[in-house]
């Protein structure tokens, strides 16, 4: 059953280690919450694990970097786990020392950073490339019609597809947009397979334990903004959950949140009003 708390100060002494999630928690596509920075430095003082684990394209050095930039002290962090992180590991481990393959990468900004350092070369030809990696959405720039343009071509191909981000929904300064996960939900409505790597998918979870070594699950607990991501995918990792009224459900009611609890199965074990201490 879930409980309403006041704070974290309410379950602390259950948990040795703290997964939280970056947008819609900690910051929206403006910036920080008011009050995130210090109330992350508090839980930090309590001598709790932390993991920043985030459903960003990018590398987890620039996303510690670009939090840090906003106000927060990268010491309150043992890692800053991204589903960016865990796919370049992935890709690679699989790299297999023959040529240079060409990727179609879907990214913001231009950002190549999900591919440096990886025997790959990117292409925006859908026809020649040898596999479409989804990192980022610009949703906020351009319509679904401009990515099935993009991305037809290669759906037609059968070409392999990562998505690195699955949130469906993003937060930007201009407020909501779709995000990477819309697109690569358009690849696979266009006849393509994807590989989803990020929360709610194990992965990521899977590297976290690792890190985390010894603390047993009952003594995680996930702190998020999305039922969909966040509450599913500690549910699915056997950890416990608490889901903040801010970010992407801030504006549902209670029946509303009750009925994503249903439709994705998984409700939280706390809903906490925002983060704090």
């Amino acid at each position: 059953m879930t409980e309403t708390i006041t704070g974290l100060h309410d379950v602390a002494d259950r948990f040795d280690a703290f997964l939280i999630d970056q947008f819609g928690v900690l910051r929206d596509g403006a910036g920080p919450y008011p009050q995130a920075p210090a109330e992350l430095k508090k839980l930090r003082a309590l001598g709790k694990k932390i993991i920043i684990l985030s459903n960003s394209g990018k590398r987890s050095v620039e996303n510690s970097v670009r939090l840090a930039k906003l106000g927060f002290d990268e010491a309150c962090w043992d890692w800053f786990l991204t589903s960016g992180e865990t796919a370049w590991r992935m890709m690679a481990a699989e790299t297999d020392g023959g040529a240079r393959k060409r990727c179609l990468l879907i990214s913001r900004d231009g950002d190549t950073s999900p591919l440096d350092g990886l025997d790959y070369n990117r292409t925006e030809d859908a026809d020649t490339a040898d596999i479409v990696l989804i990192a980022a959405s610009e949703g906020d720039r351009y319509d679904l019609g401009h990515y099935q343009t993009l991305l037809q071509p290669a759906a037609e191909r059968g070409l392999r597809c990562l998505c690195t981000n699955p949130d469906k929904v993003m937060l930007t300064a201009d407020g909501k947009a779709f995000g990477a996960g819309r697109i690569a939900d358009l690849y696979e409505e266009l006849g393509g397979a994807v590989t989803w790597i990020g929360k709610p998918f194990p992965d990521i979870y899977d590297q976290a334990k690792i890190f985390l070594g010894a603390i047993p699950p009952r003594r995680i607990c996930a702190i998020g903004d999305s039922v969909e991501h966040d509450i599913a995918g500690a549910r699915m990792a056997g950890i416990a959950s608490i889901l903040v009224e801010t970010g992407i459900h801030a504006e549902a009611s209670p029946t509303e949140r009750a009925a994503l609890f249903a439709l994705h199965e998984a409700a939280p074990d706390f809903i906490l009003p925002d983060f704090r201490l």
